[in-house]
């Protein structure tokens, strides 16, 4: 190995060369930016006088494995599934499902062209293609894929956060979470779909990265989060905007519902809002923790008055 900034183990190593090609000398290994819940390197390795790049993800937060152990067997077969979309995403190469052939439950994919944009020039046009590709991924069936949609936080449970002062209005979007499920059918979802898992090239969406969590469930989950994203990056107006983008794209599958919405932020609110690190590692400035919750609140007050008044008709 000729450069890195990265120290990967000799074991690691000989599993990348055996499952690339045995004669492939590993050049350099930078790990991204933005990762914020594993390790994801950059692999340059040259085998044949071809130099590829590679993407290595390894999961190493004990945290997260001993929640879900089958991590690297789901974005394995997550990036299977993703191979059926129409916007480019990363081939599958190898994974090691334990991490006993390289220290790190490990999935080792194709690298994409393109890079995160967090400031674009057309905000609009930038809003409107990243719907666009969000409708694509909605498209595939998922009938008979094995991971399905939960919450992560138990919704019955939830109280109007400590942090905001907007208690009455958090307590209306909480009832709102806790309604029954409004009917739906279920599609392949990304389900961490939000700007810095976006690649850009040309102003054009290169591809989709991490896959990790995708599974087979609710468009409106995937919606709901990157509007919540969108939200406190640019504001109520931008996530908007992204939502009537992407109903133009998917008006004969898709109707709104501010359940959705609900249900997405009410996964992010628990904690303290804080500035999303994979922000401020990719160079996005400007965002302070007191505005985040400025923004949330906003946010929340925005679905809160989508919602319909009448009482819910229960199943």
């Amino acid at each position: 190995m000729k450069h890195s900034n990265h120290k990967i183990s000799g074991q690691t190593m000989e599993w990348l060369t055996n499952v690339i090609k045995p004669s492939a000398c590993v050049q350099t290994i930078h790990r991204l930016q933005g990762g914020v819940s594993s390790i994801v390197l950059n692999v340059t390795v040259t085998a044949d006088n071809r130099a590829t790049s590679y993407v290595l993800r390894q999961f190493d937060n004990h945290e997260w494995l001993e929640q879900e152990p089958d991590l690297a067997l789901h974005e394995a077969e997550c990036l299977k599934w993703a191979a059926l979309v129409k916007v480019p995403t990363p081939e599958l190469v190898a994974f090691d499902e334990s991490g006993r052939l390289n220290g790190h439950p490990s999935v080792l994919m194709t690298k994409l062209e393109g890079t995160v944009i967090l400031e674009p020039g057309d905000l609009n046009q930038w809003l409107d293609r990243m719907a666009a590709a969000l409708a694509s991924i909605h498209e595939v069936n998922a009938d008979d894929f094995p991971w399905s949609y939960y919450t992560y936080s138990d919704i019955q449970a939830l109280r109007p956060p400590s942090w905001s002062a907007q208690t009455g209005s958090w307590s209306e979007l909480i009832a709102l979470a806790q309604r029954p499920r409004p009917s739906f059918k279920p599609c392949f979802i990304h389900r961490d779909y939000h700007p810095t898992n976006i690649l850009w090239q040309d102003d054009k969406v290169s591809g989709i990265v991490d896959w990790v969590n995708a599974c087979q469930g609710p468009a409106g989950v995937d919606i709901g989060h990157c509007r919540l994203n969108l939200a406190l990056l640019y504001g109520v107006e931008a996530a908007d905007r992204f939502m009537d983008a992407y109903v133009e794209y998917a008006s004969s599958t898709f109707t709104y519902d501010p359940y959705w919405d609900a249900i997405s932020l009410c996964d992010a609110f628990f904690d303290s809002p804080a500035v999303y690190p994979g922000w401020t590692d990719l160079g996005f400035e400007g965002l302070t923790d007191a505005l985040i919750a400025e923004r949330m609140d906003l946010y929340m007050i925005s679905i809160v008055n989508r919602i319909d008044k009448k009482p819910a008709e229960h199943e």
